[in-house]
C-alpha cells in the first residue's frame, strides 16, 4: 500500500493506493494519527485502491468517528469492487461516498 497526501489549509485528501488489509492497516492508522490534528475536512481518494479488508474497514470507522467530532469525512473515486465490500458490510450507509 502507498499513501499520498494533499493538504490544503484544514482540508486533507489521502490517496490510498493498492491493498488496505491487515498488513497495511496499521500503517494507515499511524499516518492518520499523525495527520488529523486540526483537520476539519478529510477526503479519502480510493481511485487506486484495489482491495479493502475488515482491518481497513476498521481504520475507516475510527477515522469517521474522529471526524464526526472535528469536521467531516468522505470517500471519493470508490471502485466497484471496494463499493461492493462497503455495501455488504453496511459501511456504505455510515460513510459519505461521492
Amino acid at each position: 500500500m502507498e499513501i499520498k497526501k494533499e493538504l490544503n489549509g484544514t482540508a486533507l485528501t489521502v490517496q490510498v493506493i493498492g491493498r488496505l488489509d491487515a498488513g497495511s492497516a496499521p500503517e494507515l492508522t499511524k499516518f492518520l494519527n499523525a495527520e488529523l490534528d486540526g483537520i476539519t475536512d478529510l477526503t479519502f481518494d480510493f481511485a487506486e485502491l484495489q482491495y479493502i479488508a475488515s482491518a481497513g474497514l476498521r481504520v475507516l470507522l475510527v477515522a469517521q468517528k474522529r471526524m464526526n467530532k472535528q469536521g467531516s469525512m468522505k470517500l471519493i473515486h470508490v471502485s466497484e469492487t471496494v463499493m461492493e465490500v462497503l455495501d455488504m458490510t453496511g459501511f456504505a450507509g455510515l460513510m459519505t461516498i461521492e
